[in-house]
């Protein structure tokens, strides 16, 4: 079996990635997975795909070894493509979930449900050593709910209704989720590489 290092410490994010990576016989192995600590890569671009590069390529030119890292968020067309690249970090420095959904909806309180049209977005690179780094982006089209609905996921998941859907993305099991996720539909373009690998 071979090894896959997923250059993050978000536990939602490598079940995710364990889920989707489990068909192409691939061990995924997490930033939390390290002995030693690793510190806090400095996710200074200005688009996911920049992002995604830059934890990569960290990672990958200190381990020397194939490293996956994704950088995902929210776009909403009534906020101006916002939060964005700042999408975890949208409350404050502290990363909480809580307090991003609570901003989202007091900015959107007064926009109609027409308009709360957005996208959750994720580019996922591929750094392996000595090779050029390649990214890929997927997307996953809906609109953001009034209030937070169901327990699922993390993140905004808890007030984003996919297209054509009545539920938040909180209230799909992890299985409906991984079918029509920003990330799934990233990894599915990185698909040969890992038939490669596997």
């Amino acid at each position: 079996m071979k090894e896959l290092v997923v250059a993050t410490k978000n536990q939602g994010k490598v079940a995710e990635f364990r889920s989707m990576f489990s068909k192409y016989d691939i061990e995924v192995k997490s930033l939390l997975d390290f002995d030693e600590t690793i510190k806090d890569i400095v996710e200074d671009g200005d688009t996911f795909e920049d992002n995604a590069v830059i934890k990569a390529e960290a990672i990958a030119s200190q381990y020397n070894i194939p490293v996956v890292a994704d950088d995902s968020g929210l776009e909403i067309d009534a906020l101006n493509g916002q939060p964005g690249v700042y999408s975890a970090r949208y409350a404050g420095e502290d990363k909480n979930d809580q307090k991003n959904l609570k901003k989202v909806l007091s900015e959107l309180k007064d926009v109609p449900e027409s308009e709360r049209t957005a996208r959750f977005v994720c580019a996922v690179a591929v750094a392996r050593p000595n090779q050029e780094t390649f990214v890929k982006r997927g997307t996953c089209e809906g609109a953001i709910a009034k209030f937070p609905r169901g327990t699922e996921g993390f993140g905004y998941d808890a007030i984003f209704i996919p297209k054509g859907s009545d539920r938040t993305m909180a209230e799909y099991s992890s299985e409906e989720k991984n079918s029509i996720s920003h990330r799934k539909n990233a990894i599915v373009k990185i698909e040969q590489w890992l038939q490669q690998l596997s």
